[in-house]
């Protein structure tokens, strides 16, 4: 798949782009880790978008289709779907392992990345704190509406039943949630 995107955007170059170098006695961007069973141009992404594409094809084959043993079928997926996750953790712990890397190499990076998340954490709470704000004003005006409407009790009609219709006719329909 991505040998399939690689020239589709102007200037690029078909296939993936070679991975920039990593550290000495590091596997460079997402390189085959040592010891690890893989093909010798195989990068983690490359394994990863295959397994992917094994759990899709297994869960989509005419074989699965036809079969009539379902704990065949059921064993077939899983074990895609067992190497798909690991290759997934395998990828996970590459760029945990890049992360831990730039902290220690560039501690200034990660504080401006936690400040910027930090701020636009606080913007978003913000809206709700001011959302939240909007309706308790909103609920404020209806119930000193209906507390006016209580202490006028000489401009009432007498009897309960016309008391409940007045009382009803002031409220506001309920506003819709967003």
């Amino acid at each position: 798949m991505a040998g399939s995107l690689g020239g589709m955007f102007s200037g690029q170059p078909p296939g993936p782009p070679p991975p920039p170098p990593g550290l000495p006695g590091q596997p460079s961007l997402l390189q085959a880790a040592p010891g690890a069973p893989r093909p010798s141009n195989s990068t983690l992404v490359d394994e990863l978008e295959s397994s992917f594409e094994a759990c899709f094809a297994s869960l989509v084959s005419q074989d699965y289709v036809n079969g009539t043993d379902q704990e065949e079928i059921r064993t077939g997926v899983d074990q895609c779907i067992q190497k798909f996750l690991d290759i997934a953790r395998q990828t996970e712990c590459f760029f945990l392992q890049k992360r831990l890397q730039l902290s220690v190499q560039k501690p200034d990076q990660v504080i401006k990345e936690d400040v910027s998340e930090l701020r636009s954490e606080l913007q978003r709470k913000d809206a709700l704190v001011q959302k939240h704000l909007t309706k308790l004003r909103h609920w404020q005006q209806v119930l000193e509406d209906i507390s006016v409407q209580h202490k006028k009790p000489a401009e009432m009609p007498q009897g309960s039943l016309a008391y409940l219709e007045q009382a009803s006719a002031n409220i506001p329909a309920p506003l819709k949630q967003t």
